[in-house]
């Protein structure tokens, strides 16, 4: 297996991911890892850490920025450390690509590079958003189609369920449709044709889930489009960023709030485990044809490595093959080009 990373990517590159690779290239001999990046500066990112010989550096100087527009940066920069990432993937010298760049340019290289799987009409952005049972919830899709129909939401509840069950490991993937309400006539005309559309489907639909139970684990996939589901994701990094700031501020304001605290550490700290984005890796771009993970753009070290291993699950899981036959057993593989 080879998975290529997108060294240059992200607030914390280029020492994250160089670290992360490294640490884990070391536990995981039988596979190799492209670092996709300026040799010198990874090199130096590397100082004082063992480089393993499973570990290749594919050199390149140039990179996009979170500023650029991301189709022309993609055109105009085809060396560009995560256009040259998603091309490996393309030209199967890597089984797997991860960034934590751009998520625009990311998307771009998806559709312009790699291509769509057979079938799939929009692929779909799918991050996991921690749930207060901690199971955690997919969410599809985050933002890759603002415009979606009925179809393309049938298909994103389709590719759900197959990562949900073979990468996260539910055995039931529960599906939901974000709406305004649980009851069948609710939403919008898209959200209404789409309930009929998942109805029909081989799959465990459970009808609608409102947005203020979406964290309670009611459901195990949640399906809109992409212009709803970049708003959630945001307004939940938003809040949990905002509460934790605020805890934190409540715990240290006096003496013994900071007893409080030191007797309340361990629940804290599952807590803080529970949502902590770090333990869920990254967000799959489902549909496009080959492995293709968004890392969070503040991704650490310790983020780094659940998303490398996020991609590793995903090659040995052969998902691609798995979304395929997922569409076509929901009878979500609808015929002709969209």
């Amino acid at each position: 297996m080879k998975i290529a990373i997108d060294a240059m990517g992200g607030d914390l590159a280029p020492a994250a991911p160089v670290q992360a690779v490294l640490t884990l290239a070391q536990e995981q001999p039988g596979h190799r890892f492209l670092l996709v990046g300026d040799e010198p500066h990874l090199r130096t990112a590397a100082a004082g850490v063992h480089w393993p010989d499973n570990v290749e550096v594919v050199h390149t100087a140039t990179a996009i920025s979170a500023e650029e527009e991301p189709v022309r940066a993609v055109r105009r920069k085809p060396d560009a450390s995560l256009v040259l990432a998603a091309q490996m993937v393309k030209d199967k010298a890597a089984d797997a690509m991860i960034s934590a760049g751009s998520t625009g340019a990311l998307v771009a290289s998806g559709l312009l590079v790699m291509g769509r799987l057979p079938g799939i009409h929009r692929p779909a952005l799918a991050p996991v958003l921690p749930t207060f049972d901690g199971r955690g919830v997919l969410l599809v899709d985050a933002g890759a189609t603002m415009d979606a129909d009925a179809d393309n939401l049938l298909q994103f509840a389709a590719m759900g369920s197959a990562y949900s069950q073979y990468v996260l490991g539910v055995a039931q993937p529960r599906v939901g449709l974000l709406n305004v309400g649980t009851e069948a006539g609710k939403g919008n005309s898209l959200c209404k044709a789409a309930y009929a559309r998942l109805q029909e489907a081989e799959l465990q639909f459970v009808g609608n889930v409102e947005a203020r139970e979406l964290l309670y684990g009611q459901v195990d996939v949640a399906v809109c489009d992409g212009f709803v589901g970049n708003v959630v994701l945001k307004l939940v990094e938003g809040v949990g960023a905002g509460l934790f700031a605020a805890l934190r501020e409540a715990l240290t304001s006096a003496w013994t709030a900071k007893l409080a605290a030191a007797v309340l550490k361990p629940e804290l700290s599952d807590m803080l485990r529970r949502f902590d984005y770090k333990e869920y890796g990254g967000a799959p771009f489902l549909g496009v044809d080959g492995g293709c993970i968004k890392a969070h753009g503040s991704s650490d070290e310790r983020a780094w490595r659940a998303a490398l291993r996020q991609a590793m699950r995903f090659v040995e899981q052969d998902m691609l093959r798995k979304l395929v036959c997922g569409l076509a057993d929901t009878s979500a593989g609808l015929s002709g080009e969209r």
